[in-house]
């Protein structure tokens, strides 16, 4: 396990540059935190560090949101807040993404969790402060 202290917004950008290291190897990025603990802003921070021009923005309702990265690959961000069970991300073809070989990064893994291949990356974001964040990235 590896701990990066985010003090305030101004250290996304070089956490987000940590965890793009750690990706190596994974294609499922499951991301923990309670309601307000900036997973969508750190998702919005590392998809900057992977070239993504578009606008990222929690797919609170659509469930998932494709970007494209600068070399043109898919990345797939979901929300799966809203969902009261599994089933309904297979409705939505989760699985296939999952199984893609493209970046997924899943935000409330926790309602999907039969649905997720063992092979992923967890990062918790715990609120540390007004502004301030601790990241543990787990594998």
């Amino acid at each position: 396990m590896r701990t990066i202290t985010i003090s305030s917004l101004a250290d996304l950008p070089a956490a987000a540059a940590q965890v793009r290291a750690a990706l190596e190897g994974y294609t499922i990025i499951c991301f923990e935190g309670e309601m307000g603990a900036g997973k969508t802003t750190f998702i919005k921070a590392l998809c900057r560090e992977l070239g993504v021009a578009d606008e990222v923005s929690s797919p609170t309702f659509a469930l998932v949101n494709e970007y494209r990265t600068a070399a043109d690959t898919p990345v797939y961000h979901f929300d799966f807040y809203r969902l009261d069970e599994p089933a309904e991300a297979e409705g939505i073809g989760a699985s296939e993404y999952f199984d893609s070989g493209y970046l997924c990064l899943v935000e409330w893994p926790g309602r999907v969790a039969p649905l997720l291949p063992d092979h992923r990356l967890t990062l918790t974001l715990t609120v540390t402060g007004p502004a301030s964040r601790e990241l543990k990235i787990e594998n």
